[in-house]
């Protein structure tokens, strides 16, 4: 099967390119956002290239993932013919919660697929046709040293997404334990930080702190949470949205009370044992439920389907 997608979402697109099909990902001028073409920070296989957005009316596309509303128009223009498609809500909804409605929800005529049960409960879905495929994830492997008696904290821009992404939380964790933040604009933080590097360094410095934070107050399901259980991380995360599922009691301390969550990081830093054994209970969970090899088989069903 031939897949058009777009480069959006950089670790969710890592793991969706690994199947068995041609993904054929748009490349504009200068690599914008409508075509940004392959991930320079990934490692991605040769079946997901690149294609000039003006050459896509030659290829011999069978579905389009659609991530963004305008990708409906450019998909109708760029290949000059209606093909199959399906749209992946990556986001939790904002504003006004219990009446936000979809965009999509006064249309039957395309599958929306959300990436967690939370997010298919909290939208208002009208009368699409909805399903849920939770996330999946390459195995970066158990990398977890916890060498450092640091907290490890994964975010992008920070300043600008503050409370959404718990950045204004970050002083009073700090208080207890030192913090390294890794991401997308970090630098303007008064941390330790670690601006966008390749993948698989920053799995392998993150692994080397102690405990992984996780201070989102409103995410869908940050990928970089289970990335770092999957490296054998213990995580401190808080009790919000769909990280009440993803992590088990055993695997890290959830609470919505922030000096719980301070004191958790402050007795993981100085317990490297229990630290170590927390983080194998999070990589056992997350590989059980976010394993690369489901994610890909469900898709391939609603693939199919479409």
């Amino acid at each position: 099967m031939r897949i058009l997608i777009w480069h959006v979402h950089g670790s969710w697109t890592s793991a969706f390119i690994r199947g068995s099909h041609e993904y054929l990902l748009p490349l504009v001028p200068g690599r914008g956002p409508d075509g940004r073409g392959r991930a320079a920070t990934y490692d991605w296989p040769e079946r997901a290239r690149e294609v000039p957005w003006d050459r896509l009316r030659d290829e011999p596309v069978d579905v389009v993932v659609y991530q963004r509303p305008h990708e409906l128009d450019l998909a109708r223009e760029w290949l000059g013919r209606d093909v199959p498609g399906l749209y992946v809500e990556h986001n939790a909804p904002a504003g006004d919660v219990p009446r936000t409605r979809h965009w999509l929800a006064g249309r039957s005529d395309i599958t929306l697929v959300h990436v967690t049960h939370f997010n298919e409960l909290y939208w208002d879905n009208g009368r699409a046709r909805t399903r849920v495929v939770e996330h999946g994830i390459p195995d970066p492997g158990h990398l977890y040293t916890g060498e450092l008696p640091r907290a490890g904290v994964v975010v992008n821009e920070p300043v600008r997404r503050t409370r959404v992404a718990g950045t204004d939380l970050l002083p009073r964790f700090a208080e207890r334990v030192p913090l390294d933040v890794f991401g997308m604009k970090v630098r303007e933080l008064p941390y330790g930080t670690h601006e966008d590097l390749p993948q698989h360094v920053m799995h392998a410095e993150l692994a080397r702190r102690r405990v992984y934070l996780h201070p989102y107050r409103w995410t869908s399901l940050g990928l970089a949470l289970i990335e770092a259980m999957t490296l054998g991380m213990p995580v401190v995360a808080l009790a919000a949205t769909e990280a009440i599922e993803a992590v088990p009691p055993e695997a890290g301390v959830l609470s919505t009370k922030v000096h719980v969550l301070a004191d958790a990081l402050h007795d993981f830093a100085r317990d490297p044992e229990r630290a170590s054994q927390a983080g194998k209970a999070a990589r056992a969970a997350a590989l059980s439920r976010y394993g690369l090899g489901r994610f890909l088989a469900d898709w391939d069903v609603l693939l199919s389907e479409v």
